[in-house]
């Protein structure tokens, strides 16, 4: 019996490794808490190319990136509840839409499966950068949640 509890224990283990691909990372203010994947550009096209123009993205790797609201507030203009979400990114070339979801806790890329969660989205302009940034950043600048990678940043105004 104890020979088939150590058995189940090390297939649960190897199935579900504690390392990922991509190193994850946490960022706070005193109202919003984000936790993402941070895959870096490799060489690669970030986007228009992995991440393909028009499609909706995870804003991160491995699980969907998770946004905390401590109060309420607006988030790009719009009102938010406190509470957990996810966040998605639909880009194009000239701006994205950001797409906050009421569904905080998925794995990966499902979103079709989830879009009917939806809590708002806002539409932001696209800065094009003259460096690349390699590793992709969410940071807070101000009143601002910025999302940075390859040579591209977004701005979304937050206030509470």
């Amino acid at each position: 019996m104890l020979l088939s509890v150590a058995f189940l224990i090390s297939i649960a283990s190897f199935a579900q490794p504690d390392h990922k691909a991509s190193p994850h990372d946490t960022v706070t203010t005193k109202n919003i808490k984000v936790t993402y994947g941070r895959p870096y550009k490799k060489g690669r096209d970030i986007f228009g190319g992995l991440e393909k123009f028009g499609e909706v993205w995870r804003c991160g790797a491995d699980e969907a990136t998770e946004i905390t609201f401590a109060k309420d507030g607006m988030f790009g203009g719009k009102s938010i509840k406190a509470g957990s979400y996810t966040l998605f990114v639909k880009p194009t070339a000239t701006e994205w839409t950001i797409i906050i979801n009421g569904d905080p806790h998925f794995w990966g890329t499902q979103y079709a499966d989830h879009k009917a969660k939806d809590v708002l989205s806002v539409t932001v302009p696209v800065k094009n950068l003259d460096t690349v940034v390699d590793q992709l950043t969410i940071r807070f600048a101000g009143s601002n949640m910025i999302i940075e990678w390859d040579k591209t940043q977004v701005s979304i105004p937050v206030s509470f």
